[in-house]
């Protein structure tokens, strides 16, 4: 019987403990990676519930199948054969047809007189297919205007500063002084005196810029590279945007189908150590209600993550509702936890569109929206928001229009349009025993559904632009809402009296063949309706860019 000597004895121990060591490395991979996969599960089903976690998984499976269904011969051609009449209306109501339309596709090889650019501006108003009179004061939202003599104010200011450029502030120190001016004037109306802010393109980016600022924020002080947020179901698209762009995982919470503020508790059970914000409406676009902000505050002070108040909608609204003499609930930076704060100029301030406001608690946090780059071969680099170069005419119209309403003007401006939306709430809820108010709206928004299983309310609504008045479609729950402007003021009474009549047509005969019916009919009518609506929209904004 052989024997092993003492250095091959030691080879074996050696061998030995370097394949557990790569054994033990290997199983420890393993562990982790089912570990962390098992605890993000464990997040989304308790942020979602059960029972949303298992419609989630229906639902993708479902549309998985659809679209294996769909690439059938026989199948595609239905498909494509009802996208290309779906292309065919969308191009009939938005081109110009015939062939006397002239179209400019190539730069004319001399230059053309002013004369002659309006007269062609006037001509394209007239072959535009369906061209909408904003003065009539049919639209819902859309156009805020502030007057006659409002136009004239932004047409002087964007005149005297048309070629300026706030990226250099050097060759045009006014509009960087009325940049920060307007900045310091949206502060002081939102109770923040001290804090910082930054003027942006519209509330799409002042959302997107803050979004980027609370992840920014949250990865260099609690060390988050995995971020998540938590918002209402009601909340604007453009925090599903930021998700989209930012890399960030989103946590959509349902709302009390009838106070329409999100479920709180529910908010806090979304909330984990990956969570760098959450954030709440004042008030929202769908129904035009305000979420629980204090209760808000109080989960992100908890758990020290951002707390994003959008009043993109509620603008200069909001802030005046008081000393106009109607109810205010708290929405603020007097709320505590709240750290930073949407308002969008080009809405009820009267400003130019492209203009919005994005405010921070604190200057400290605010750094986290910049951009800064110090290696770039054209110099160092740095710009507070997504764009570069931007208009300097827009900071000055919108520092003209806040100075020449003054806070009397607005107060006066938030009397009459909340008052035309309260009118409009109190004749829905009194008058059509077929429809229901969404929630408590407090402000300029009222969203009405139908409680009668005979009236579709979005065939109300299609039946209200044959009549000339162009409102918003919402879904889950189905409803219209109509977002009150300055233009609305003298139109109440016109609305309510077309109000009637659209629900007596729309149950009388219902034709069911509206856009509003139509998109969002094939949205609910299966897994893959929304994939279809989105072809569709698709479709419709490659229209937008066809000459």
């Amino acid at each position: 019987m052989s024997t092993l000597s003492v250095p091959r004895i030691i080879d074996v121990v050696d061998v030995f403990q370097r394949n557990c060591t790569l054994d033990t490395a290997k199983n420890g991979v393993l562990v982790y990676f089912f570990a962390k996969r098992a605890l993000k599960l464990w997040r989304h089903v308790r942020a979602r519930g059960l029972r949303r976690s298992f419609t989630d998984l229906y639902v993708f499976f479902a549309q998985k199948t659809l679209r294996l269904i769909i690439k059938l011969p026989s199948m595609r051609k239905k498909v494509d054969t009802g996208m290309d009449d779906a292309r065919a209306e969308i191009n009939r109501k938005l081109l110009p047809q015939g062939k006397d339309v002239v179209r400019h596709l190539a730069l004319p090889k001399k230059g053309c007189t002013l004369e002659w650019i309006l007269d062609e501006m006037e001509q394209m108003d007239l072959e535009a297919p369906s061209h909408t009179d904003y003065r009539d004061g049919k639209l819902s939202g859309a156009v805020y205007h502030g007057g006659d003599d409002m136009e004239k104010v932004l047409v002087a200011a964007f005149q005297r500063y048309c070629v300026s450029n706030p990226l250099h502030p050097d060759v045009f120190p006014a509009v960087r002084k009325m940049e920060a001016e307007i900045v310091a004037m949206c502060l002081r109306m939102y109770n923040n005196p001290t804090g910082a802010g930054a003027t942006t393109s519209g509330g799409t980016e002042s959302i997107l810029m803050s979004v980027k600022t609370h992840r920014d924020w949250a990865r260099a002080v609690k060390g988050i590279f995995e971020p998540e947020m938590v918002v209402p179901a009601s909340v604007h698209a453009a925090f599903d945007k930021a998700a989209a762009y930012f890399n960030i995982k989103l946590h959509s919470i349902p709302v009390d189908p009838e106070s329409r503020q999100v479920d709180l508790k529910l908010v806090r059970r979304a909330i984990n150590s990956n969570t760098i914000m959450v954030a709440g409406s004042a008030i929202n676009f769908p129904d035009g209600c305000q979420d629980d902000i204090v209760g808000l505050g109080k989960l992100a002070k908890r758990y020290n993550i951002g707390l994003h108040v959008d009043c993109c909608l509620g603008s200069f609204i909001m802030p005046f509702l008081e000393k106009a003499g109607f109810p205010s609930e708290p929405f603020d930076f007097r709320v505590e936890g709240v750290t930073a704060i949407s308002c969008d100029t080009h809405k009820y301030g009267f400003a130019p569109k492209g203009s919005s406001v994005i405010m921070y608690r604190s200057a400290d946090l605010r750094q986290y929206q910049y951009y800064v780059n110090p290696d770039w071969s054209g110099g160092v680099y740095a710009s507070p928001g997504l764009a570069g170069s931007r208009s300097g005419a827009l900071i000055a119209g919108t520092w003209a229009a806040m100075h020449y309403m003054g806070e009397e003007g607005y107060i006066s401006s938030c009397r009459d349009i909340v008052g035309s939306a309260k009118a409009i709430r109190e004749a829905i809820q009194t008058l059509f025993p077929e429809l229901y108010v969404l929630g408590k709206p407090q402000a300029s928004v009222v969203a009405f559904g139908s409680r009668a299983p005979s009236l579709n309310i979005l065939e109300v609504g299609d039946i209200m632009s044959k009549k000339g008045w162009h409102l918003n479609a919402l879904q889950n729950p189905p409803g219209v809402h109509i977002a009150c402007t300055r233009l609305t003021v003298s139109r109440v009474d016109d609305f309510i009296r077309d109000l009637k009549d659209a629900v007596w047509d729309a149950k009388g005969c219902p034709e069911g063949k509206g856009n509003m019916v139509t998109l969002y009919g094939l949205g609910n009518s299966s897994a893959i309706g929304p994939e279809m609506v989105g072809a569709i929209v698709t479709a419709f904004l490659d229209a937008l860019y066809k000459a």
